[in-house]
């Protein structure tokens, strides 16, 4: 099946996941293929509020953090694929995380590409492999799971 790419600005984001700032991880996605891959860009930038105590000195974007903006970048891409369809999801909820390993520190002024591939889905359960890169170098990686809730 050819490659269907996409976009969503962060209108479009918005209307997809329930997160709003300060939580929302994803400024955009871009190259969205259906349901199968996508990239979610983050720009970091030093007036985030866990800046203040992560850590003032010299911060560091925390990972759990880079974590939940693949799971945000997931999440929309398996909402937009859904809403196409007769199933409208009402929310989409992280279920799992493996093999997560942190690599090198992300800083205000990086840039962070969440890539995004589905591995496999049943049903209302969704799992994909992320990797997190500035400047395309890997910066963090892990596989999750998300699950669709409609109500």
């Amino acid at each position: 099946m050819p490659a269907e790419l996409g976009t969503a600005d962060i209108l479009r984001v918005m209307e997809l996941l329930p997160h709003r700032y300060p939580f929302l991880m994803i400024d955009k996605i871009v190259q969205i293929d259906r349901d199968e891959s996508c990239i979610g860009i983050k720009n970091v930038t030093i007036n985030e509020p866990h800046f203040t105590g992560h850590f003032p000195a010299a911060p560091v974007f925390p990972g759990v953090l880079l974590i939940e903006g693949m799971a945000q970048t997931a999440g929309a891409i398996c909402c937009a694929h859904k809403l196409k369809g007769d199933t409208k999801p009402s929310k989409v909820f992280f279920m799992t995380i493996d093999k997560a390993k942190f690599r090198k520190p992300v800083v205000p002024g990086d840039v962070v590409e969440y890539h995004m591939r589905k591995t496999s889905n049943r049903r209302f359960m969704w799992w994909f492999k992320g990797e997190a890169k500035v400047n395309g170098v890997l910066v963090a990686e892990a596989e999750i799971g998300a699950m669709l809730v409609t109500e």
